[in-house]
């Protein structure tokens, strides 16, 4: 079936006004590129920094200063990560439907530096009483109502600001590059291997140096650096405001969303006569300000009724949103459709990635950890995880995209399905890995303790594993969401990302309840208890690792059915910097 013009509907005056808003939408700085981006860069790692300084160690806080115990402290630092990721979709409805992406970025910022300032102050004044307490040797005082509510006050604040923040800071980065021109579109492709490799940056520094001061029970100075840190990525973030590409918000989708399935509810029995077209604007311009057109595909027939003009619209020549919808609207309704799908496919590993800040942590505090007489925290050891990212960034632009790119004739080497499908399975070989060096830990447990000999460096395989992983999915979901997501929801599309990761904590929380609750009726000490020498941790992560495998044949069929969003071209005429863009991709 063809889409086109309805000659008999009347939509002149809707058309006007409607590319009047859309102009307005599109109207860009002259400015932007790769010196707007290397701004974002460093925002993004100084605010990771900051993040991972109270994120990383959390589990041990509330061990150590809040008094809690394994299982419940790995389910409070769950909730509270998943709470983080699931802001973002806050974050990007605000920024693609009112305030943009810059304001959006600043607004949220503050609030990140608000509770980083609150945190600080609360844990100076009330919680690490008395002073260097919390290094896993000198208890806390026990903590007040006042106190623990501030506290919790002030890691809600620090998720809900850096929550919205993340995924805004990744459009607005895209942003920077204009698609129309080829060799912008490589770099914005580029940009996203960069935005990466400049998180991973900032939370190696947060990994280590800030990790070893708080392990010695030093977290005020570990949280007032993390506060420094996000002040300096705001005022480099408002320094660059001249210089930045924007691009306007582009209304609600909500309400557009539903007008397709209303409409398509309301139409149910219509069918598209002979000669007769789908409805869509005239012009080159969508409907959808700031979006461009869609073109029209077979999936999901049932909502092109909304696009199906019955008599009576025709003879009136009007058009009622809620009656009659554009090719584009309900090919927006379709890319959502389509993408549900493989994000839910994600969220298992997702349940992955969140153990480097739980379990795995609360492992390595049960192992040997001392190099000589130096005592090294257990949540240090996520230091290689930034370090596998790093490198493997490195591998995959250098070595793996041109050899793929040699054997696919795809300039991108793999796509970014291929690479999402190829970090679950090496998410999957992570948890074998960690239940294997479970094992080995508990065939070494020191008597009447709750420890054992085992080196913690045995965590090593499992670390690097994930973070070759975090490259293949975290690196192709922030492409594929990104270019898949239409113009109109492309902050939507990054959050996506970072809404998987929320619900894998929230599923992370919840196989531990579980399997706690499960295995730990009448005296059973269960698979997660407090003294990891009393449980099987190894079975949690085999468990992950089954549960990946069944994800990963659940992908594999949902990839194979998945149809890539289908832009209609524009031809433009547009000032590029061939030279700028060439000399970046050549480093890279």
């Amino acid at each position: 079936m063809e889409t086109g013009t309805m000659g008999p509907v009347n939509t002149n005056v809707v058309n006007d006004n409607e590319e009047q808003q859309t102009n307005a939408c599109l109207k860009r700085n002259s400015t932007g590129g790769w010196s707007s981006a290397y701004l974002l860069l460093a925002n993004q790692g100084l605010a990771t920094l900051a993040f991972f300084g109270v994120g990383v160690n959390l589990v041990l806080f509330l061990t150590r200063v809040l008094s809690q115990d394994n299982a419940s402290a790995a389910n409070n630092v769950s909730k509270w990560t998943g709470t983080v990721y699931l802001c973002s979709l806050l974050g990007a409805f605000l920024s693609d439907s009112y305030w943009g992406r810059y304001l959006t970025c600043a607004i949220f910022q503050v609030i990140f530096i608000l509770g980083l300032v609150l945190l600080s102050l609360t844990s100076w004044i009330f919680l690490i009483k008395p002073d260097g307490c919390g290094d896993g040797k000198q208890i806390c005082v026990p903590l007040n109502a006042f106190g623990s509510a501030a506290f919790y006050l002030a890691i809600y604040l620090v998720a809900f600001g850096y929550g919205g923040h993340q995924p805004t800071i990744a459009t607005f980065g895209s942003d920077q590059f204009d698609e129309s021109n080829p060799k912008q579109k490589i770099s914005k492709d580029v940009f996203f291997c960069y935005f990466y490799f400049a998180l991973n940056t900032g939370s190696l520094f947060s990994n280590t140096i800030l990790v070893y001061y708080e392990d010695r029970g030093k977290w005020t100075i570990g949280f007032w650096v993390a506060t420094g840190s996000a002040t300096l990525a705001l005022v480099l973030f408002l320094l660059g405001s001249p210089s930045y590409r924007y691009i306007k918000p582009c209304g609600n989708p909500v309400p557009r969303v539903a007008q397709v399935f209303v409409a398509a509810a309301k139409k149910w029995n219509a069918t598209l006569s002979d000669g007769q077209q789908f409805y869509e604007v005239e012009g080159s311009e969508s409907a959808i300000k700031g979006s461009r057109k869609i073109l029209h595909t077979d999936e999901f027939q049932c909502l092109d009724k909304a696009a199906i003009v019955d008599p009576e619209e025709a003879r009136n020549g009007l058009v009622n949103p809620w009656r009659l919808c554009t090719v584009t609207q309900i090919e927006e309704a379709k890319c959502i459709l389509r993408m549900l799908p493989i994000w839910l496919c994600t969220i298992i590993y997702s349940v992955i990635f969140t153990q480097m800040a739980s379990l795995f942590v609360e492992q390595g505090n049960a192992m040997n950890a001392n190099i000589g007489k130096f005592h090294l925290p257990a949540a240090s050891m996520s230091a290689f995880d930034i370090c596998s990212v790093l490198i493997c960034t490195g591998i995959y632009r250098q070595i793996l995209v041109p050899l793929f790119g040699r054997l696919s004739k795809n300039p991108k080497g793999l796509t970014e399905l291929q690479r999402m499908g190829i970090g679950l399975i090496i998410g999957m070989l992570a948890m074998v890995a960690a239940g294997v060096t479970e094992i080995e830990r508990r065939k070494r447990v020191i008597s009447h303790k709750d420890s054992s000999s085992l080196s913690i460096f045995w965590q090593i395989p499992q670390y690097i594993l994930v973070g070759a992983s975090e490259v293949f999915m975290y690196v192709g979901q922030l492409e594929f969401f990104n270019e898949q997501a239409p113009d109109g929801i492309k902050s939507f599309g990054s959050s996506l990302c970072m809404a998987s990761i929320s619900l894998g904590n929230f599923v992370s929380s919840l196989l531990v309840n579980v399997v706690m609750g499960i295995t730990a009726k009448g005296n059973n000490p269960g698979w997660i208890p407090n003294n990891l020498n009393a449980g099987h941790m190894e079975r949690f992560y085999f468990l992950i690792a089954a549960l990946t495998a069944v994800d990963f044949v659940i992908y594999i069929l949902c990839a194979k059915w998945y149809k890539c969003i289908n832009l209609e071209i524009e031809t433009a005429n547009f000032n590029d910097r061939s030279e700028e863009d060439e000399q970046i991709l050549d480093r890279v």
